[in-house]
């Protein structure tokens, strides 16, 4: 995991309005004591954060072992914002849209999918996600 996480007091960059501290930064800290997401849509945020913060143990942490690949690396990319455009949960499952804005390489990009997620033993966890054309 970054040593060096993002100040409390400072905006999440999961661009929900809130401090770090009161929207992903618990999740993140929380992952050995038993905190986790409580919903879909902040399991989704806190990844958001996870990868625009190199939390590499965080994001595998949070993926579900049937699909989780075995190591990450994360693309060199400036993450630039997020918007959720839909979360719903219905029981153990979960699915969130939403838009990814980022720079690669000099270049805007987007990045626009719908994840699903699930529920066991009181955990969310991150399934896959299906990526819907360029915007």
């Amino acid at each position: 995991m970054k040593k060096n996480l993002h100040p409390a007091h400072a905006p999440c960059p999961c661009d929900s309005g809130q401090t770090y501290a009161d929207c992903c930064g618990p999740w993140h800290k929380g992952m050995d004591a038993g905190i986790y997401a409580p919903t879909p849509e902040a399991l989704m945020r806190s990844r958001y954060s996870g990868y625009v913060l190199g939390l590499l143990d965080y994001l595998l942490f949070t993926w579900h072992p049937s699909t989780a690949p075995g190591d990450l690396e994360l693309p060199p990319v400036k993450w630039l914002g997020l918007e959720v455009r839909s979360a719903v949960e219905a029981g153990d499952a979960g699915i969130v849209e939403f838009v990814a804005r980022c720079r690669d390489g000099g270049k805007a990009q987007r990045m626009h999918e719908t994840s699903r997620f699930v529920r066991q033993d009181g955990r969310w966890f991150y399934i896959d996600g299906q990526m819907h054309g360029a915007e």
